[in-house]
């Protein structure tokens, strides 16, 4: 699979799908631009590239926010380059039954989600048109298909479905692909966050969970940004509009 120098954003980037979405890229010759609300944790990430010879830059910026939004993109441009690659990974959980989900927590999920998406987008494609090239990558889930608790969660995880499509028809011309990476169970600091937040033991939850999945086995970061990493390359220009599930055997 061939790379190129191309300046890659990934939103969400400081730990989990993210980090390690921005480590696998930078690996193939990115240079990316590590995204999240807080500067020094993205800086960690930065670090960890660095220290592998890549190029990266740590970025403070609330993907729900359009003045953070157009400043982020704005010293990526400057500081790296014009960016070719966006992965839409940020996201936040506010689970609960809908008789219990405040307004507060409806509003957080869709404005990181979905705003945050619609945002990073918008500021990154004119980047992208004007290069003729481009690469973007959203972060939906198989909670898209609904989930006890996650309402809003599920909600948003299916629009960005829709709002993948919509882009890889109105941007398709201009050599801009869009698709969506739909993960499964993946081990991370939110999956466990979640076991706690419901009382429940993690390692139970992940041998549940494991048992229901066709190569049994929980997902890993990694595994999510290989999906990604293809989806972002030169060979996949001919890829667009898709929703790829990763979730370690078929969904409904």
């Amino acid at each position: 699979m061939s790379a190129t120098p191309r300046v890659a954003i990934v939103t969400g980037a400081a730990r989990g799908i993210g980090a390690a979405t921005a480590e696998r890229l930078a690996r193939e010759g990115r240079s990316v631009a590590v995204l999240d609300l807080k500067e020094s944790e993205a800086q960690e990430v930065v670090d960890r590239i660095s220290a592998e010879g890549g190029s990266a830059l740590a970025v403070g910026c609330d993907v729900s926010d359009p003045d953070q939004v157009e400043a982020a993109v704005r010293t990526v441009a400057e500081r790296l380059g014009p960016p070719a690659i966006l992965v839409n990974n940020a996201g936040v959980l506010r689970d609960n039954l809908l008789f219990k989900m405040s307004v507060e927590d409806w509003d957080t999920v869709m404005n990181v989600h979905l705003r945050g998406a619609f945002l990073m987008s918008r500021a990154a494609q004119a980047h992208m048109t004007e290069q003729g090239w481009g690469r973007i990558v959203n972060l939906s889930s198989s909670s898209a298909q609904g989930n006890r608790g996650q309402a809003n969660y599920s909600t948003a995880k299916a629009g960005l479905q829709g709002f993948t499509k919509t882009l890889s028809i109105e941007l398709g011309k201009f050599g801009v692909t869009c698709n969506a990476v739909a993960p499964g169970f993946v081990e991370t600091a939110m999956t466990r966050a979640t076991a706690e937040r419901i009382g429940v033991n993690f390692d139970d939850m992940k041998a549940f969970k494991e048992s229901e999945i066709p190569v049994r086995r929980a997902g890993q970061p990694e595994d999510i940004a290989n999906t990604i990493s293809f989806l972002t390359s030169e060979d996949a220009g001919y890829v667009s509009g898709q929703v790829v599930y990763v979730a370690g055997g078929p969904l409904d």
